[in-house]
């Protein structure tokens, strides 16, 4: 019916199916993780609910799901006291700490025999805020955050925007008034995309998730809260009133869930203090690939009998405890800020500081990034900044702590001269990089080129290591890299350092690497935009080096049209037909087919392999642990019928192929509303 002849009547009992319809979505979607309609369904029941709204007013109700959207800005945040205190835990590091906690517990529970184990619920400790929910007759009545325990801040408005926060719980066995304590946070994607839309506005960047999820909430205008992806997990109970709860913490998570609240999947009963500490090692070790920040796992007794017969100190609980991790984040002071040159010219900032232990690694050096990210974070030498830490991932500068600035603090200055080689340093409009435009003339230009070179999946030779090549360079042994297929054991030999076995070995792998592809090759040559997959498709739509080094801006455009290069867009063409316009280049690639590098060794890929396919042109990633076959077969199985594999998962991935372990690929690629599949689909699709 049109809702413009709608009566009074109609539009609220339609408005009731609708909320109860997206309700009861949102519940499979949020909390089972199992969506039953698609997201054009869900958006046009929404679209509806709206439009009935805005006709009839009067009719919203406390629950709509349109409340997700914000409403006007708030003059300022009521102060909400918390009839139950909010404590905070606390925490300990190392196992035997964690057993004199249970220690402590057998200690004051005497009635406990000392074979008769203790069940504890483990889950993890989320780098996010801790927030107080209000149901009353199973409405959401108020939000507020912990503050100091006693008295916290009423963010209802904002915390109704959050998409997994039910307005209203289902069941016919909710106690009239509860109160339900969890954590809102803001997974590592939702994070990152955050930091690129407020850096493409040149907005603040936030410096990690939890101020991101924090500083979302505190907004008054909720409207701006409602487009920050924020989630949540509910993990404990407060006031409770014309009803009950379960006697043990996993069942009241269990009946939180029944109720529609969110509950962290990594959640797990163990049946002893042993369980703990295993579930602890468990999640150390996946720690990366899970899809939000943590610092530390959090110990529960399960039993709520013993849990009032423990009581709490003067700020936390004695019937839980906090495990945390290693840090990753730490206090250092910047001795100094220099800058690096890389393979392309760019000038990358570098804070060298005062060591300092971070995840059990000693760090005195993080990145910059880039001079734009400097000047925003206003680092200065002498300054005390937060350095970060996390996996494999450089050391980087996230914060300065402005409150301990001395008064000699110095401001840096953007290098008007290229540091290493003294060329003029330019700016190019539109762009953050600071770049020295000498080229290979610059020693760590040249430097960087060779390492890129003969990097692993470049022409992988192996046993030049990046201090190898410094040598060489230094001693200007080799001026580019076609001058390693012109070395001999006897150059190499006779320099300090090495000896005959290690010259060998050198020229073998140097060798060795002339037997390559033609894709290994174009991607060796470093061109500005071109990386391994841009290489296969310039290989398979040229299929010989003489082909493509003199294509003309027309044949790049037919090809295109083709539909043989479909991840190559304008720029990247420009970038291919300046780099074999310039003479030096041109010159380099001839010296390298001369030394017979590729030139009668490489496997020429044959053009049908990117006719058309069902899957051609698509773009896959691959996340997790695939079980049938290796991540390298299926990347190769998939390039074999016209598709790209990618490492990123970007509104242009069609597909996101999920093993066991996923990381945080799987979360953004939900919010990004990206088809997901397992392995044995991906099998049949392939097919």
């Amino acid at each position: 019916m049109n809702i413009n002849m709608m009566d009074n009547d109609t539009a609220k009992k339609r408005i009731h199916e609708l909320t109860a319809l997206i309700q009861q979505y949102n519940y499979h979607y949020y909390v089972l993780d199992d969506p039953i309609v698609s997201d054009a369904v869900y958006d046009e029941l929404f679209r509806e609910l709206l439009e009935l709204e805005n006709q009839f007013p009067e009719l919203k109700t406390p629950d709509s799901p349109t409340q997700k959207l914000g409403g006007a800005p708030l003059p300022f945040f009521n102060t909400i006291h918390h009839d139950i205190p909010m404590l905070s835990l606390d925490s300990v590091l190392t196992p035997p700490e964690v057993c004199a906690f249970e220690q402590r517990i057998r200690d004051k529970l005497k009635s406990i025999p000392a074979d008769q184990s203790i069940a504890y619920v483990c889950e993890p400790k989320i780098d996010g805020l801790a927030i107080s929910l209000l149901y009353r007759n199973r409405i959401l009545e108020r939000a507020a955050t912990r503050g100091d325990g006693v008295q916290g801040e009423d963010i209802t408005a904002n915390a109704k925007t959050i998409k997994s926060l039910p307005l209203k719980l289902f069941g016919d066995d909710v106690p009239e008034l509860v109160e339900i304590r969890g954590e809102v946070f803001m997974s590592k994607a939702s994070f990152m995309t955050l930091n690129e839309k407020a850096k493409a506005n040149q907005e603040k960047i936030f410096a990690n998730p939890r101020n991101a999820a924090a500083g979302s909430l505190r907004l008054l205008d909720s409207r701006i809260t409602a487009q920050r992806d924020l989630s949540l997990f509910c993990y404990a109970s407060g006031i409770v009133s014309n009803g009950s709860l379960p006697e043990t913490q996993m069942e009241q998570l269990n009946k939180f869930e029944s109720w529609g609240l969110p509950i962290c999947p990594e959640i797990k009963r163990v049946d002893n203090i042993a369980g703990c500490i295993d579930y602890f090692e468990s999640m150390l070790q996946r720690r990366e690939t899970i899809p939000y920040e943590m610092d530390g796992v959090v110990y529960k007794v399960d039993r709520i009998d013993w849990r009032h017969e423990l009581g709490a100190a003067s700020r936390a609980p004695r019937w839980a405890i906090a495990h945390k991790f290693p840090a990753i984040e730490s206090q250092s002071r910047v001795l100094d800020i220099v800058f690096q040159v890389g393979r392309t010219g760019i000038l990358t900032p570098v804070a060298r500081l005062e060591p300092v232990v971070i995840g059990g690694a000693t760090v005195s050096n993080a990145t910059l990034h880039n001079v734009d990210i400097l000047e925003r974070l206003d680092v200065r030498i002498n300054d005390t900044v937060i350095v970060r830490r996390a996996g494999d991932v450089i050391p980087q500068i996230v914060a300065v702590v402005e409150p301990l600035r001395p008064n000699d603090s110095q401001k840096f200055e953007i290098p008007k001269i290229c540091p290493i080689c003294g060329a003029p340093v330019v700016r190019i409009q539109d762009e953050v990089a600071v770049r020295c435009n000498a080229g290979l003339v610059c020693p760590a230009q040249l430097k960087e080129s060779i390492k890129h070179f003969s990097s692993l999946r470049a022409m992988n030779i192996d046993g030049l290591g990046s201090k190898i090549i410094d040598i060489f360079v230094d001693i200007q042994l080799i001026k580019n890299p076609a001058d390693l297929y012109t070395l001999s054991e006897n150059q190499i030999a006779k320099l300090k350092g090495f000896g005959e076995k290690s010259a060998k070995n050198i020229i073998l792998s140097i060798e060795k690497s002339k037997h390559t592809t033609f894709n290994r090759f174009l991607y060796a040559l470093g061109i500005p935009g071109v990386g391994e997959i841009s290489a296969k498709t310039l290989a398979k739509a040229f299929l010989t080096m003489d082909a493509l080094l003199n294509a003309s801006p027309e044949e790049f455009e037919h090809k295109r049209n083709l539909g043989l290069l479909p991840d190559i867009g304008p720029i990247v063409i420009a970038n291919i037909l300046s780099f074999f316009k310039n003479q030096y280049n041109r010159n380099l690639i001839g010296s390298l087919l001369d030394s017979q590098v590729c030139n009668i060794h490489w496997d020429t890929p044959q053009q049908e392999a990117v006719k058309p396919h069902a899957l051609f042109g698509k773009v896959f990633v691959l996340t997790g642990t695939l079980t049938r076959l290796t991540r390298d077969q299926a990347k190769s199985q998939l390039e074999a019928l016209g598709a790209k594999v990618t490492n990123s998962v970007t509104n242009r991935t069609d597909w996101l192929v999920v093993g066991s372990d996923p990381g945080s690929k799987l979360d953004k690629a939900k919010t990004l509303g990206i088809s997901v599949i397992d392995e044995i689909q991906f099998l049949e699709l392939i097919k």
